[in-house]
């Protein structure tokens, strides 16, 4: 069994898609699109730059799923691949869970890139700058994350965001109450903990405006059967239903990702390989979680015609 999984935010660069967009027509028909549907010259951002553009959550989030859908397209149209034949399962960390939904056929692309380009917008509204942060604690599994979270709120939100891997969970809230956790964490048990250099902090109740936006956002949007179930961030479990699918998707905004319990659910299902598409950040979790599963990184047009020969 094999799962196809699309990456989150970080894993933006500038350069991105690039050379894939140059070696496949299909890939490049992806970035044209997600122009025309925001209106914008997203693709040159990517290619050119400047870094600190392309990190605005707005610009990312559209930017990430933009070249995960582009390896995707390249996979699927050059390369002959058919995701229900290919996959049992897809999956995304955070924004990546849209790029999985698209794949899978719920929304279509121009649909996926203006949901993104919206929730990134909220995201960074909800949360004047410099009011909130993230930290990722490093040596420490969900169990203590939270205790440092819970010892460093003192009436602020600080909760864990995301339960990335047995040896990696990320907080996020007020900074006051990030910082004060960096500052205990190592007392408590954890090896280090690390700012992370993001501009709203994501998937903690401060961002409610935000799933409020998105919810009104989804009202409109009409979310199609999933051509294979994806594995949902926030209940760590296999969906279809579109109805669920859209109200798990506001309720990820402020809700938890549930990474290590997805990959560990996915694997525990059968699932041995696991496919990363337009990114390598996901595969070093997958290994920790599940280190015996085959773990594929999709970037460049030789890593996709290596699986279309594989799967084919």
């Amino acid at each position: 069994m094999r799962a196809f999984l699309f990456p989150g935010q970080g894993s933006q660069a500038v350069g991105m898609g690039a050379a894939l967009a140059e070696a496949s027509r299909a890939a490049r028909d992806v970035f044209g699109e997600v122009d025309e549907a925001l209106g914008q010259n997203l693709s040159r951002l990517m290619r050119e730059g400047p870094d600190e553009e392309l990190k605005l959550t707005e610009n990312a989030q559209p930017a990430i799923m933009a070249n995960s859908l582009a390896v995707f397209v390249a996979l699927t149209k050059e390369g002959g691949v058919d995701l229900r034949k290919a996959a049992n399962f897809v999956a995304g960390h955070s924004l990546g869970e849209y790029s999985a939904l698209c794949a899978a056929g719920s929304f279509d692309l121009a649909t996926t890139a203006k949901l993104l380009k919206l929730r990134g917008q909220a995201m960074q509204k909800a949360v004047p700058v410099g009011q909130g942060a993230m930290a990722a604690l490093l040596g420490a599994d969900l169990a203590l994350a939270q205790k440092i979270a819970d010892a460093a709120a003192q009436g602020e939100v600080c909760t864990v965001a995301n339960d990335n891997d047995p040896s990696q969970v990320v907080i996020s809230g007020h900074k006051a109450a990030i910082d004060r956790a960096i500052e205990i964490a190592k007392e408590m048990g954890a090896k280090r903990a690390i700012a992370l250099p993001v501009s709203a902090p994501f998937h903690c109740p401060l961002m409610k405006p935000a799933a409020e936006a998105m919810q009104d956002a989804l009202s409109y949007v009409v979310v199609d059967d999933p051509a294979v179930p994806v594995f949902a961030n926030v209940t760590a479990q296999p969906e279809s239903d579109p109805d669920t699918i859209r109200n798990l998707l506001v309720e990820q905004v402020t809700g938890m990702v549930r990474w290590r319990e997805s990959i560990g659910n996915m694997f525990d299902a059968g699932v041995e390989e696991f496919v990363e598409l337009g990114g390598k950040v996901l595969g070093p979790m997958v290994k920790r979680i599940a280190p015996d599963a085959k773990v594929t990184s999709v970037v460049s047009i030789e890593d996709v015609e290596t699986l279309a020969k594989e799967i084919a």
